[in-house]
């Protein structure tokens, strides 16, 4: 499949400044514009409205396809602005970034640089097999977790940069039946308990990825097995709520990551698996998770790796923080390609994964050093 595809859900941006920024590749972020600043915040006001019917809209804007072309020097990118810059840098991401990305990411990118930019979000596992076979030529990959990138090293790539953390959540459809149940336990006036008692009940309509597919199929079911741990509760609690064993990718409780929001927004879903920041960036009510279960603090990776199973191809799946990874892939446009990664890294870029409800962290390198880009390599040393 060569499209990219784009949501239309609303992004949590507050207050920016004017950008500083200079054309050209070689810049020093600082801010972004207040036009972006005045898109983004129309974006959360037409998003804001409640009711069913306006979910059923959002939720038909946030399956659009776009498909674009990425070899001339005028690009229409997946946000369907049409940019003339001096390259193209072409990201593969994990699919709990496509709104961020689409809508936040790839247009600022472009006004600090004159680059273009597109666009293709699915599950980090499914995206690097596709890159390994030549499905799919992105010059930049963004993952959930170091993996993988790292399979496809050394052909693709070999460093990745670590620079930001979102826990799991639970969020739910406001319009369930368990609804009052759901706001009585994110209040914290009824344990976190009963949440898995509750996604436990015949006919709870649950949504999540594929593990075999989605590094956010793997940490939910890891999350669930953390609770049934450390909660103690019963030993079937795992399988029951998923509605099979975990490596099975045959659950009815199992939908593409780029349809799972969605869905729920629609009404089809009494809850489903989130990241934090998708839960912030569309507006979801969401259950917060323990930081002991929720797999967002890279200081209890221990306690997370006490946890395992395998999956379909018989590799183990271990608990572990969950953390946005970032490389260039090939050799493609890799001027562009360098820029965006500088961007993302920058401080304007930082800032706005922070407003999108990542948790920053100290941006960390895996790899060789030599071969980073001299521009990401800038942004590195602050």
């Amino acid at each position: 499949m060569n499209g990219f595809v784009t949501q239309a859900g609303a992004c949590l941006v507050t207050g920016a400044g004017p950008a500083q920024a200079k054309p050209g590749r070689h810049v020093k972020y600082s801010c972004v514009t207040q036009t972006e600043v005045a898109n983004l915040n129309g974006m959360i006001a037409m998003n804001s409205k409640s009711g069913r019917q306006r979910w059923l809209l959002l939720a038909i804007a946030c399956t659009c396809v776009v498909a674009v072309g990425c070899g001339s020097s005028t690009t229409t990118s997946a946000t369907g602005t049409t940019v003339s810059g001096k390259g193209t840098a072409n990201v593969a991401y994990a699919g709990s970034l496509t709104n961020l990305n689409e809508k936040v990411i790839g247009p600022a990118f472009t006004k600090a640089t004159g680059d273009a930019y597109t666009g293709r979000g699915a599950g980090s596992k499914a995206l690097s097999q596709e890159i390994a076979s030549a499905a799919i030529t992105p010059n930049v990959f963004e993952s959930v977790g170091g993996k993988p990138i790292e399979a496809l090293e050394p052909k693709f790539t070999s460093w990745y940069v670590s620079f930001a953390a979102s826990p799991i959540v639970v969020a739910y459809n406001p319009s369930s039946k368990y609804a009052s149940q759901f706001k009585a336990i994110a209040s914290g006036s009824k344990p976190i308990t009963d949440l898995f008692t509750l996604m436990e009940q015949p006919g709870f309509m649950l949504g999540r990825t594929d593990p075999n597919l989605d590094p956010q199929g793997e940490a939910f079911i890891l999350m669930l097995m953390l609770a049934q741990k450390q909660y103690h509760l019963p030993a079937n609690t795992v399988t029951k709520i998923i509605q099979g064993a975990p490596a099975s990718a045959n659950s009815p409780t199992i939908f593409d990551e780029t349809a799972l929001e969605p869905r729920l927004q629609a009404g089809q879903l009494d809850a489903a698996s989130a990241y934090l920041s998708q839960a912030i960036q569309l507006h979801l009510p969401y259950i917060t998770l323990p930081a002991s279960i929720n797999q967002g603090d890279p200081a209890l990776k221990a306690q997370y790796a006490t946890v395992s199973f395998k999956l379909a191809s018989g590799e183990a799946a271990q608990g572990k923080p969950l953390v946005i990874d970032i490389a260039t892939i090939g050799k493609t446009d890799q001027a562009a390609a360098d820029a965006f990664v500088a961007y993302v890294l920058s401080p304007a870029g930082l800032a706005l994964h922070r407003q999108g409800g990542y948790v920053l962290l100290p941006p960390k390198l895996t790899g060789n050093m030599s071969a980073v880009p001299a521009a990401v390599r800038k942004e590195l040393r602050g």
